[in-house]
């Protein structure tokens, strides 16, 4: 009897053992500002993306993925913790994420569930505990002490300084190289790449072999750029944030070029560093078990309405590229339904085989569930002077919103006929019913996620 039991114990030992080692590896890479065009796959015929090209052509590729609200610090909380901006409460000026979030963030959980966890990047979220977050992790960002190319250059690999672009890649291959081999990793990199360094006239820096990429290019002007588009805006975005970047990078036509290549060079170069990650992977044997999902943290303007940056409702500042890659499972598919950042912890776990907790907002994108989803909420809530702080819902075929500190005024767009939201029908009589109903929706929306941030404990 105690042979039997004996026996027993150690094949179910050794079940729990070949599940933990079969578990995939995931690599989640979020990059900083590119916008979801800006992308070879996404049918951009300019910009070189060969390696995010193939993830796509090999993994899902989800054509309408959106971030919940369009700026860095709220967007990167609500990836980790898989909520709502309006139920997390973080964005920038909040002092830190509050502890019971992050206690039931994706990085605490899979290292409770056996995975070896990475970081290396913009971490982005002001949280005391980092260093215990992961097994190892590094939080670097632009250096905002210097306004030229030393915001970028100033991280070193051996001896000499590299792009933080090259720096993120190599601390990903060490990281590969040494990662245990009796245990699944997760790692995570968050490329700065290719935010502008704001405080620099020239704005964008690349490494020097990327200097003739796009060199005989001549980009074309901005859609929806006229002096009209601009004019249509209310008071406090044609003075806000919006229009003094769009000075910094897109007024003449010389700083316009100069800026759009250099964006997508420095998206060019992230690219190539996840070509030397696959093939890290490829040389350690892990490549066949990697799962690799790529997003952008929020969306970005080119110049259209003659406002650079994000943070408004309009769909350049929020959409934003989202692959899903498996080498497990057969690829080269589109999927069409919404997919959301908080739906990233939710993939996550699923890959891990880890129940999400029930306070999480999102969907794991491998589900059928996905396609029930009609409409979300996307919303910027940091009381900024130089930022209006807004909310819209966004369904198949609508997009609503205000501005919070000037609840009057509206915008409604169709977008099964005006996907460049170019007609405001808020205040067209003839679709009063259907601005009413949005606005509802909105108002349902916005009480049950703030419901949920009053009733929020940190428990599952």
């Amino acid at each position: 009897m105690k042979k039997c039991l004996f026996l027993t114990f150690y094949f179910l030992l050794g079940m729990v053992t070949f599940a933990q080692e079969n578990r995939p590896n995931i690599i989640f890479i979020l990059t900083d500002d590119q916008r979801w065009d800006a992308l070879g796959f996404a049918g951009n015929s300019i910009i070189q993306t060969p390696e995010m090209d193939r993830l796509a052509l090999e993994g899902i590729y989800f054509e309408n993925a959106f971030v919940t609200t369009p700026i860095c610090a709220a967007s990167r909380a609500s990836i980790l913790t898989g909520l709502y901006e309006r139920t997390h409460g973080y964005t920038f000026g909040q002092g830190d994420i509050k502890e019971p979030l992050m206690a039931q963030s994706y990085p605490v959980e899979l290292r409770k569930a056996g995975y070896h966890t990475g970081f290396f990047g913009k971490f982005g979220v002001n949280y005391p505990g980092f260093s215990a977050l992961f097994d190892e992790g590094e939080d670097y960002d632009r250096n905002g002490k210097f306004d030229d190319q030393r915001g970028y250059f100033f991280k070193t690999i051996g001896k000499d300084t590299f792009h933080l672009t090259r720096y993120t890649g190599q601390q990903a291959i060490d990281f590969i190289q040494k990662a245990p081999s009796k245990k699944p990793f997760m790692l995570s990199l968050s490329f700065s790449a290719p935010h502008a360094h704001d405080p620099a006239p020239l704005q964008y820096f690349w490494s020097s072999e990327y200097d003739t990429l796009y060199q005989n290019v001549t980009i074309p002007d901005p859609i929806m750029a006229s002096g009209a588009e601009f004019t249509a805006q209310p008071d406090y975005v044609r003075k806000g944030e919006n229009r003094t970047r769009w000075h910094w990078r897109f007024d003449t036509p010389e700083k316009y070029q100069h800026s759009v290549k250099g964006y997508y060079r420095m998206i060019s170069e992230v690219d190539a560093e996840i070509g030397k990650i696959r093939k890290a992977l490829e040389e350690k044997g892990l490549a066949k078990n990697t799962v690799i999902i790529l997003m952008g943290d929020n969306g970005y303007f080119l110049g259209e309405r003659q406002l650079a940056g994000k943070w408004l409702m309009y769909e350049p500042s929020l959409r934003v590229p989202l692959i899903v890659f498996d080498p497990r499972e057969k690829g080269g598919k589109r999927e069409s339904a919404f997919a959301l950042n908080i739906d990233v912890p939710s993939t996550i776990f699923d890959l891990a085989g880890i129940p999400q907790p029930k306070t999480w907002q999102g969907i794991s994108l491998r589900s059928s569930q996905l396609e029930k989803r009609k409409e979300f909420l996307t919303e910027h809530l940091w009381q900024t002077p130089i930022i209006p702080p807004s909310e819209a819902i966004r369904t198949e075929r609508w997009k609503y919103f205000r501005y919070l500190n000037d609840p009057d005024h509206e915008e409604l767009y169709d977008l099964s006929v005006d996907p460049m939201e170019k007609n405001n029908l808020a205040g067209n009589p003839a679709y009063r019913k259907d601005l009413i109903q949005l606005r509802n929706r909105l108002d349902k929306k916005v009480s049950q996620y703030l419901k949920d941030k009053l009733t929020f404990t940190g428990n599952k």
